[in-house]
């Protein structure tokens, strides 16, 4: 390996452009199609007089699709240039937006959604976990947080943008979708074209801090090893299973964000006018959460899985028992946001520390699955479940099952990693 990869410590790393790239991806078309998908509901819905749950179908639709692209998309990333992929995703979600801006006809909308189903997957799920860990073998943690925290960030940035345009005129709706589109291409295909690599070899440098901790100073042509299992020898471990069960009931738990408002408004009084305040108290708790979570994971995945779970309990204790004091329920809707940022960070870090990065995309892929089915179904169960006797205090008794749950399911995977390193 050239002198290049002996680049010093401490110095600029390209891994800091991959970075910024991931924050590219994460804060662009993942979070225009994900994090700003609300925002439409209800303007789409009167424009063309259909239920919202008629016009939301196509969210569905796109959860689905993700469900599906993921383990073929996980093939191609660890086949393929990382560069062709991921371009072909962001001109995906891209069309997606545009045909969004097109359709006439709830057909046309379910099809634009499988299209940005199929697009956003690889970004919002892949992307980030598989560079970072191809990149680094330091500070993982801190860098998939920091990236993945974008998504709410490019949430609170451009859904005011995005309200803007569609209050504009009658059909700004359509004005807003192709402001989105261009965004989403003219913002991130700069880096996915011309700044991603798939891995340090490919500029001829070693992963951010691998010299400080592997390589001798006489040693500094060294190639990383690189361990872990294949992903058809660990679909067959109790560890999978423990964490394709952890990813699905994190990502259900997660859903519980959606119903806060309703909560607050079913308070009523001062408590029902700040719905949107508790909201914004949750997705500021998730943006901050990801980081935080990503820099105790890089001490301990034990102490992640403990410190994400005990917030998200107290966040749903303080929001139930304290319903009346907005102070209360908005330190609530924080710590929840906190066990929130679990799906898109623990989530990832877990398959890592178990599993190693042998054939970590092909494995998380497939873990990821999971997660994206239980998005199609979740907001649809919680709703069941609001609208049952039990009301808010079942979903909230049901969210600390889930979260119990998720602390005994990555507790048990982590716990078989030592024999399955053996």
């Amino acid at each position: 390996m050239s002198n290049e990869a002996t680049q010093k410590q401490g110095g600029f790393h390209y891994a800091y452009l991959i970075v910024a790239s991931c924050i590219a991806i994460t804060c662009l078309p993942c979070a225009l199609v994900l994090s700003c998908a609300g925002i439409f509901f209800t303007p789409v819905s009167e424009y063309f007089g259909v239920a919202k749950s008629v016009f939301t179908l196509y969210f569905s639709i796109l959860n689905i699709a993700m469900m599906i692209t993921l383990p073929i998309a996980g093939k191609l990333l660890a086949k393929m240039d990382a560069r062709v992929v991921l371009s072909a995703c962001v001109v995906l979600c891209g069309l997606g937006l545009i045909g969004m801006s097109l359709s006439n006809a709830m057909w046309m909308f379910y099809v634009c959604g499988a299209i940005l189903g199929i697009g956003v997957a690889p970004l919002i799920y892949l992307a980030v976990p598989a560079l970072i860990n191809s990149w680094c073998v330091e500070k993982v943690g801190f860098f998939v947080g920091l990236c993945m925290a974008f998504t709410g960030i490019g949430g609170v940035i451009f859904n005011p943008v995005g309200t803007s345009l569609i209050l504009s005129g009658p059909e700004g709706w359509r004005l807003a979708y192709r402001v989105f589109a261009i965004i989403t291409m003219v913002g991130t295909l700069p880096f996915t074209l011309f700044v991603v690599r798939s891995k340090p070899e490919d500029k001829g440098l070693l992963p951010y801090g691998y010299k400080a901790n592997a390589v001798s100073d006489d040693d500094s042509t060294a190639k990383p090893e690189v361990s872990g299992m294949m992903a058809a020898d660990a679909m067959k471990t109790p560890a999978f299973v423990a964490l394709l069960v952890f990813c699905g009931i994190i990502t259900l738990n997660q859903t519980i964000y959606q119903f806060l408002p309703s909560y607050a408004s079913s308070i009523g009084g001062d408590i029902a006018a700040a719905s949107g305040v508790v909201a914004s108290a949750a997705m500021a708790g998730q943006a901050i959460g990801k980081i935080i979570l990503g820099v105790v994971n890089d001490k301990s995945e034990k102490l992640g899985v403990l410190f994400g779970i005990v917030c998200g309990l107290a966040g749903v204790l303080v929001m139930w028992f304290f319903p009346s004091a907005l102070v209360m329920l908005l330190v609530g809707a924080f710590l929840f946001g906190i066990v929130y940022a679990m799906t898109t960070v623990e989530t990832p870090l877990l398959v890592r520390s178990v599993f190693g990065s042998k054939d970590y995309t092909n494995i998380y892929s497939r873990v990821s699955m999971v997660g994206s089915l239980m998005s199609a179904v979740a907001a649809v169960f919680w709703g069941i479940i609001v609208d049952s006797a039990g009301g808010f205090p079942l979903m909230f008794i049901l969210g600390i099952v889930c979260m119990a749950i998720c602390f005994l399911t990555a507790n048990f995977a982590l716990g078989q990693k030592a024999k399955l390193s053996a």
